[in-house]
């Protein structure tokens, strides 16, 4: 099933990101705490679905309201207030949020809207306390590149998160309130993605382009992707829940096989929402959601866009722009440089010190990792300070580059820097003792008696110095 011939089966795949922005909440000036503790608020409700503008109640809506469950609410007086009560209208539109917005729609290549209008989603799951989600469209007609070509951006959204389900019993379902009304970026593909690595590829992109705003949430739960899959002979499937990009492939295969079951053994079947399981299969959520959920929000007024607002939108420099930057300006390997992309401190130390780019970025990306998984200690205790500290030693030439490990390791289990067990050694002065151990120990590799002299001066010699003893008196 992994050599599926994509193309010959008709495959069509959309995807869907959902990105969390960093700042306040859009209809209010509540902070995006999203992981208050300790509620102070409760309340309850039941909600019931409404008719959309087509005088429909939506699909997806009667589906769920079907289950006739009671929702509880929790929220902190701190991240929470009125409006994602739904006890007070929204106020208006969160505008450093729609900046952003703006910012990936421009680097999306997508063409504003005129006037951006607020709509009501019809949302009974309980996910809002108020039965619906506010959302509206900022941009339109996009695209990247890939290496299979141009995939077109069909629609770019700015709506408000939902809450958190914490807790689901008989009759019941419990939810956080710090998460609702946290701006959300929705990015939207057309179908034209042709197989599943491809959709990888495509997830990572959009990714890319929205950290480089430095403007979104970053970790677990701040980011989802929803993928929408077709096959020849089977109705439109959309996949949710799913936050690791190198499940994508496995999840999309396993969907093409599952469709191509249903279709061998003719079993009818209609578009609907499947979630994504830990094991890469999926299960049935939902009926589809049509036009039916939309209808226009009442309390919010319309914005428009006007070509002088648009003109001071600033772009960023994108991540893969400034990562080649890096490499070429220092000499640094391209996986080094993508990691170093975003820590703040690095061009300020080389400006500040004059020592080797090259070992700046290896003391503030390798090390930390070794210490980690040599000694296994957390790195948290390693600050500007130490690094600093560290640096300028090296920059004075009163310690050897081979102590940066020692040094830090120390700083890892909580001891104070002292330089002074670090002091250079010269191997003009050991000199004699290396050619002694390679004398008596001539079995050894260079390897291994480079190893017996380290470890007796601590990062207090020079090993390439060392090595080269070593090598001439082998």
């Amino acid at each position: 099933m992994t050599d599926l011939d994509y193309k010959k089966l008709g495959f069509k795949c959309g995807l869907e990101i959902h990105q969390q922005l960093e700042t306040h909440k859009l209809f209010c000036n509540c902070p995006s705490i999203v992981h208050d503790s300790n509620p102070n608020i409760k309340i309850e409700r039941k909600l019931r679905a409404v008719a959309g503008e087509t005088g429909k109640v939506d699909a997806a809506a009667a589906y769920e309201i079907k289950k006739d469950l009671k929702n509880i609410y929790e929220a902190c007086s701190s991240s929470s207030c009125l409006i994602e009560l739904d006890e007070e209208p929204p106020k208006e539109v969160n505008k450093n949020a729609l900046d952003i917005v703006l910012q990936v729609a421009l680097l999306l290549n997508a063409k504003p809207v005129d006037e951006i209008r607020v709509m009501r989603k019809t949302v009974v799951d309980g996910s809002n306390v108020s039965g619906f989600q506010r959302t509206m469209l900022v941009a339109t007609d996009g695209y990247i590149e890939t290496s299979k070509g141009k995939v077109i951006v069909d629609s770019v959204c700015l709506e408000e998160e939902s809450a958190k389900k914490v807790e689901k019993k008989d009759g019941h379902v419990k939810f956080r309130l710090d998460r609702l009304g946290v701006p959300l970026i929705e990015i939207a593909t057309d179908a034209s993605i042709k197989d599943p690595e491809h959709c990888k590829e495509v997830a990572l992109i959009l990714g890319m382009i929205l950290r480089s705003t430095n403007r979104v949430k970053r970790g677990i739960g701040t980011i989802r992707q929803d993928v929408n899959i077709s096959i020849k002979g089977h109705p439109r499937v959309e996949i949710k829940g799913f936050q690791d990009l190198k499940s994508i492939p496995k999840i999309i295969l396993y969907e093409t096989k599952r469709e191509l079951s249903e279709i061998k053994s003719k079993k009818k079947t209609a578009s609907h929402v499947r979630k994504a399981d830990p094991d890469f299969t999926t299960s049935f959520l939902r009926p589809m959601p049509g036009a039916a959920r939309m209808y226009p929000e009442t309390d919010v007024p319309p914005i428009p866009l006007e070509k002088e607002f648009l003109l001071k939108i600033k772009l960023p420099e994108l991540l893969t722009e400034k990562v080649m930057k890096l490499e070429k300006r220092y000499n640094l390997s391209s996986q080094i440089a993508q990691e170093l992309v975003h820590n703040e401190d690095f061009e300020k130390y080389v400006k500040t010190f004059k020592i080797s780019p090259e070992l700046i970025a290896k003391s503030l990306i390798e090390i930390p990792k070794e210490i980690s998984k040599r000694f296994n200690l957390t790195t948290e205790k390693i600050n500007r300070s130490s690094y600093e500290e560290v640096f300028k030693a090296i920059e004075n030439k009163t310690i050897n580059e081979s102590a940066i490990l020692e040094i830090l390791t120390d700083v890892a289990k909580g001891n104070k820097i002292n330089l002074k067990k670090f002091k250079k050694v010269s191997t003009s002065g050991i000199e004699s003792e290396i050619k002694a151990m390679v004398k008596s120990n001539k079995k050894l590799s260079p390897n291994a008696l480079m190893g017996m002299i380290m470890s007796k001066y601590r990062g207090k010699v020079n090993g390439k110095k060392v090595m080269e003893i070593i090598k001439a008196n082998l």
